[in-house]
């Protein structure tokens, strides 16, 4: 089993290096007994890096997830000695995860969720399906655009609540309580059955949905949004794709 360290909180999110134990050598990849390295899921893609023992530093190429264990897929290392035993099971290695990637999905992943809750806030259209990338990302709508606000108008919009700017959160609550009082946009995704407690990003007085991804701690951290829309191939849903400008810097600790 490892701990999925970067759900613990928004700080959490911002963790680059860190020491682990390996727990399993699958081949080609390492399993650690925790990890701060996002496993591809939930719209969001993995994180890279690498992981260092003894001064070899093996590249982190794919992480993904496989029942209770992440599985840290390694490249060719570098600086190998003749005399390095190489990965071992209770070896303690260091992780370091990319910053720039993992800074560039924080941003895109709050972007999209501050984007699905503005679009439904104004046409009260849920999001049945997301993903990001660095950079920007998409979103897919229950249904046809209507026609008005205009696509233009939600823009608008959506920067101007971004750049309040808006602080963000993660609170965990339990299943019980969150299916008894759920936000009414988050209907559409349904919850693995083993989701128990419920990890929330709150967007404060903006939106409150549960993900396991990696977010920052305020939206004055993400540029501004630009929107394009396309209906999805072979149904009437909408399909918003969204670009980032360049973002601002890291919200402080605190």
């Amino acid at each position: 089993m490892t701990v999925l360290a970067y759900l613990a909180d928004s700080n959490a999110g911002y963790v680059l290096s860190f020491r682990a134990l390996v727990t399993g050598l699958p081949p080609g990849g390492v399993v650690l007994d925790r990890t701060y390295f996002y496993p591809t899921g939930g719209g969001q893609p993995c994180d890279r890096g690498t992981i260092e023992l003894d001064g070899v530093r093996y590249p982190v190429v794919e992480v993904s997830k496989t029942g209770p264990s992440v599985i840290h897929r390694l490249g060719r290392p570098s600086g190998r000695s003749s005399t390095a035993p190489g990965l071992r099971i209770g070896a303690e290695v260091t992780g370091e995860i990319d910053g720039a990637r993992r800074a560039a999905h924080r941003q895109a992943h709050t972007a999209q969720h501050l984007l699905s809750a503005r679009i439904f806030a104004l046409t009260r259209l849920r999001t049945r399906a997301a993903s990001i990338r660095a950079g920007g990302g998409r979103v897919d709508l229950e249904g046809a655009w209507p026609t008005a606000p205009t696509l233009a108008e939600v823009e608008t919009d959506v920067n101007d609540v971004r750049q309040r700017p808006v602080p963000s959160h993660i609170r965990f609550l339990s299943r019980a309580e969150w299916e008894s009082a759920p936000d009414p946009r988050t209907g559409l995704v349904l919850l693995p059955p083993q989701v128990d407690p419920v990890r929330l990003i709150e967007l404060a007085g903006v939106d409150r949905c549960p993900c396991g991804g990696t977010h920052v701690r305020s939206t004055e951290e993400i540029g501004a949004l630009h929107l394009a829309t396309a209906v999805v191939p072979g149904t009437t849903a909408t399909r918003i794709e969204f670009t980032l400008d360049e973002a601002g810097p890291p919200t402080p600790t605190g």
